[in-house]
């Protein structure tokens, strides 16, 4: 690297439910917490957040909340969730899709689009060709490849297939952190 070359952040962007949080499991599929009550940081997530940040990376949530858009659940609620989330660990930014889907809405936030990410990288100049997107649904896979990031799975066993194969598989965020850090240099 020339010596005027700078080096744009890398970031880890990640699924909020079933990455960050507990999703709440019905008939093997899963769905977001309804409550500030009911959202549970997973046991591995802050220090998992605390390795990958000293390692250099921006965290970005990026999250599809679709139940606001179809009116079965209030903003307020997802956004006082974001709030107690953030001042948990250490998230950069919390990007949110809180269209429809279904077939209801034409954005290009929602996942598997990646339009969350590309604004994530357009507002805090991240280089995505050395980002990482994580995530536990096919959506999040996708919408990762689309943005050119590479992809870590994980795997909690829903009742759905990928579409597309994830450059890695790991069991939880913490052994995902481990996985970005083997592959990845630290910045200086």
């Amino acid at each position: 690297m020339g010596k005027h070359e700078v080096k744009l952040p890398r970031a880890v962007f990640l699924d909020r439910d079933g990455v960050i949080n507990r999703a709440l499991e019905k008939q093997s599929k899963p769905y977001p917490p309804t409550s500030l009550a009911a959202f549970e940081i997973l046991p591995e997530v802050p220090e998992a957040c605390a390795k990958l940040k000293a390692a250099g990376f921006l965290l970005v949530v990026a999250t599809n909340q679709p139940d606001v858009g179809r009116g079965t659940l209030k903003q307020a609620v997802v956004e006082k969730i974001h709030a107690h989330m953030t001042a948990q660990l250490p998230i950069d930014r919390v990007e949110v899709c809180y269209h429809a889907g279904q077939g209801l809405s034409k954005c290009d936030c929602r996942k598997p689009k990646p339009g969350m990410l590309l604004h994530a990288a357009r507002e805090l100049g991240i280089d995505l060709a050395q980002s990482w997107m994580v995530g536990d649904r096919w959506r999040d896979i996708d919408c990762g490849h689309a943005a050119g990031c590479k992809t870590i799975f994980i795997d909690r066993g829903y009742a759905e297939e990928l579409k597309q194969k994830p450059d890695f598989s790991a069991g939880n965020l913490g052994d995902a952190a481990d996985i970005i850090l083997a592959h990845t240099q630290k910045l200086l």
